[in-house]
């Protein structure tokens, strides 16, 4: 494939499939929505509620051939979807066609306009749903900031996280049997006498052969504009828990545009995986041979049947205010894990450095006593 055949997907186009995410409740006719909680679409209004398929009913997710995806990548959302890009930061986001985009999720600017689709973008094969709910994330929250000794005590009692806003994250997963032919230094210890002392020679040897390995959902994150340092920090998802992708689970939230495209995740995914070949051989030729250490190993590697799948993973964002000034979190909608800036009480840094000075003249002292 062309190094540009596939580097930009594209935008989204309306697609032309039922409204499934628009939903009205059958009994009151409100639009039903996602609920984390649960995994069930509920009304707020009424309380009908209706259950999604558990995992284990869950059909396997499917694997798209590399070599063929644009044939094969679907373009259905399962309902009509449109894009809109921040004037900010760049960000674009996936919505609801009936939804009405305010604000940009990711820096909270209210500069968002429409995308003038020309393309098609790729439709999830894959999603990982929410877990944690809105009013549970913000408990995570507030358990975080009172944990924060530094934080002034003042932050801790009147600071809420308010614009939670449920996005999720676009990831592409790769897998591929892997062929390698290699060389490794592999280093053996010995203790030798010099003088009245032993010291430690190292004999390296080189190692040839061929090592082969299965690589499976080689993960990486589908985007280039995110640039939230919390956003990444908190984006690490079982991917165990893997759904395939039904548009009910993201009615309510924004989806992210992935913004890098397949033949770059595919550049990223095969960096990672050279890492990764050559921490197991490494591992695998050190027992084998029961070396001490485990010098530069060089790879020469083949990539047959190649796979991917494009999914969704699940984060919180939102902000909040301190004396004028705001701060920006994250909180994994999976797990809970949680990422942020904080306010800083320059007093009680002053104090920290001042307990620092003493235990360390203190330590001093009585070392020289």
């Amino acid at each position: 494939m062309a190094d540009n055949d596939m580097n930009e997907l594209g935008q989204i186009e309306s697609a032309t499939t039922m409204d499934v995410t628009d939903t009205k409740c059958p009994n009151c006719g409100a639009t039903v929505k996602y609920d984390p909680a649960t995994l069930s679409m509920t009304c707020e209004y009424c309380g009908y509620s209706k259950a999604l398929p558990k995992p284990e009913d869950s059909a396997e997710v499917q694997e798209i051939d590399f070599n063929s995806a644009k044939i094969r990548g679907n373009q259905d959302w399962g309902t009509k979807k449109k894009s809109v890009v921040c004037q900010q930061c760049g960000g674009e986001t996936i919505y609801d066609e009936a939804e009405t985009a305010s604000c940009c999720p990711f820096c909270g600017s209210t500069s968002v306009m429409p995308v003038d689709d020309k393309e098609d973008v790729m439709a999830p094969g894959g999603v990982v749903p929410f877990e944690v709910n809105r009013e549970k994330a913000s408990g995570i929250f507030k358990n975080w900031i009172k944990k924060k000794w530094f934080v002034p005590n003042e932050a801790k009692k009147v600071c809420e996280a308010k614009n939670f806003s449920g996005l999720y994250l676009p990831y592409w997963t790769y897998d591929s049997q892997t062929t390698s032919s290699y060389s490794a230094k592999l280093g053996f210890d010995k203790r030798v006498k010099r003088g009245d002392s032993y010291v430690t020679e190292t004999t390296w040897r080189t190692y040839t052969g061929i090592y082969e390995e299965f690589i499976d959902d080689m993960v990486v994150y589908a985007s280039k504009k995110t640039t939230d340092p919390n956003i990444k920090a908190v984006s690490s998802f079982d991917f165990a828990k893997l759904r395939t992708y039904s548009p009910e689970f993201v009615a309510g939230f924004a989806a992210e545009r992935y913004t890098l495209g397949l033949d770059d995740g595919w550049k990223e995914a095969k960096v990672k995986i050279q890492s990764q070949l050559k921490s197991n051989l490494g591992s695998k030729l050190r027992k084998q041979y029961r070396a001490d250490k485990v010098g530069q190993i060089f790879l020469s590697t083949n990539y047959d049947k190649i796979t991917f799948k494009y999914v969704l993973a699940p984060i919180w964002i939102a902000n909040f205010k301190f004396k004028d000034k705001s701060y920006n979190i994250a909180v994994n909608g999976q797990t809970g894990r949680i990422s942020g800036q904080a306010p800083i009480s320059p007093i009680k840094v002053a104090i920290a450095i001042i307990i620092a000075i003493a235990v360390i003249a203190l330590f001093f002292y009585l070392n020289n006593m």
